[in-house]
C-alpha cells in the first residue's frame, strides 16, 4: 500500500514538472510555439467532437428553454381544437348530419397534381368512399378512398372536383370546379341556366347528389366574389370564395348518415349585420337681424 502511495506521488510530481516546463516553453516562443503542431493536432481530433457536442446540446438547450412555454402552447392548442369541435358539432346539428370526427394527418404529394389530404379515420370507423367531408365552416370535399384506419379526401378546390350547388333562397343550380390552393383556394361556378340572376355576395350550398353520395344537401360552400357574363349570355360563370380555409385544415367530419330532409339554407352562417347609415341632423338657427322697419 505504501509502494502504491509512493508511486502515485512520484507520478503526480512528474506530471506537475512536465506541465510547468510546457507552459514555460510555450510562453517563451516568439511568433510561433513549438507546441503549435501538437495544438493543431488536438484541434483536428477534438474539433469535430466539439461540433457534434454543440449540435446535440444546442437543440437540447432549445428544448429545455421551450419547456416553460409548453404549458402555454398546449393550452392554446386545446382551446383551438375545442373551438373547432364546437363549430363542427354546431354545423352538423344544424344540418342533421351524423358525422365521424377525424384529423388531417397528411397532405397529398404535389407530384400527383391533385389536392388531397389524409385523415385518421377509415372503414373501421364507418368511413367509406364517396362520403361528404366538412368542418365547422362548410364543405371540405369527399372521401376518395378509404382504408381500415385512414382515408384520402379529395378537396373541393381540386380541379377534378365537381360539386352541384344551389344559390341561397332560389332554385338556381350549377356546378363548381376547383382552382387549387395555389390560386387562392377559389372555385369556379357555372350556372345551368344562362338567364339566372347571380351577383357578388350571393351564397351557395350543396345541391345534394343522388342517394346523397358523394355530397349531402345544404352544406355551405362559399360566397360569390365576381360574375362573368350578362344574363342571357351563352356562358355565365362566377368566382366563389369558399367558406373553408384549405390551407389550415385540422379537424373535419365525415358524414356517415345524411339528413332525412334537405336542410336548404339552414346551415348557412348568419349574414353580417348591415352597417347603418349615419343620420345627419341639420339645425337652422333663427335669424339674428334686429333691424326694424323705419316706416312703422
Amino acid at each position: 500500500m505504501n509502494r502504491d502511495t509512493r508511486r502515485s506521488r512520484v507520478l503526480l510530481a512528474l506530471l506537475l514538472v512536465t506541465s510547468v516546463v510546457l507552459v514555460v516553453v510555450d510562453h517563451r516562443g516568439d511568433g510561433s510555439s513549438p507546441l503549435d503542431g501538437l495544438r493543431h493536432a488536438a484541434s483536428a481530433v477534438f474539433g469535430p467532437v466539439e461540433q457534434v457536442a454543440a449540435a446535440i446540446t444546442g437543440p437540447v438547450s432549445d428544448a429545455v428553454d421551450s419547456v416553460s412555454r409548453l404549458g402555454e402552447d398546449g393550452d392554446e392548442l386545446d382551446r383551438q381544437r375545442a373551438a373547432e369541435l364546437d363549430g363542427l358539432l354546431r354545423l352538423a346539428g344544424a344540418g342533421r348530419y351524423e358525422v365521424v370526427p377525424a384529423r388531417v394527418i397528411a397532405i397529398g404529394a404535389a407530384q400527383t397534381f391533385s389536392w388531397t389530404v389524409t385523415i385518421d379515420a377509415g372503414t373501421r370507423d364507418g368511413v367509406n368512399a364517396d362520403m361528404t367531408v366538412l368542418n365547422g365552416d362548410g364543405l371540405v370535399g369527399r372521401v376518395k378512398t378509404a382504408g381500415p384506419s385512414t382515408a384520402t379526401v379529395l378537396l373541393a378546390v381540386d380541379p377534378d372536383s365537381s360539386v352541384g350547388v344551389r344559390l341561397e333562397g332560389s332554385m338556381e343550380v350549377g356546378f363548381t370546379t376547383g382552382q387549387g390552393i395555389e390560386d387562392g383556394s377559389a372555385v369556379d361556378l357555372r350556372l345551368l341556366d344562362g338567364q339566372s340572376t347571380v351577383a357578388r355576395g350571393d351564397r351557395l350550398v350543396t345541391f345534394g347528389s343522388q342517394g346523397d353520395t358523394p355530397y349531402v344537401p345544404g352544406v355551405p360552400v362559399g360566397v360569390v366574389r365576381s360574375v362573368q357574363g350578362s344574363p342571357g349570355s351563352q356562358t355565365r360563370t362566377a368566382v366563389v370564395d369558399p367558406y373553408v380555409d384549405f390551407t389550415s385544415l385540422d379537424l373535419v367530419g365525415v358524414v356517415v348518415q345524411p339528413p332525412r330532409s334537405d336542410p336548404r339554407d339552414a346551415v348557412l352562417p348568419p349574414k353580417p349585420a348591415s352597417t347603418p347609415q349615419p343620420t345627419v341632423t341639420v339645425t337652422v338657427a333663427p335669424s339674428t337681424d334686429t333691424t326694424k322697419d323705419s316706416s312703422r
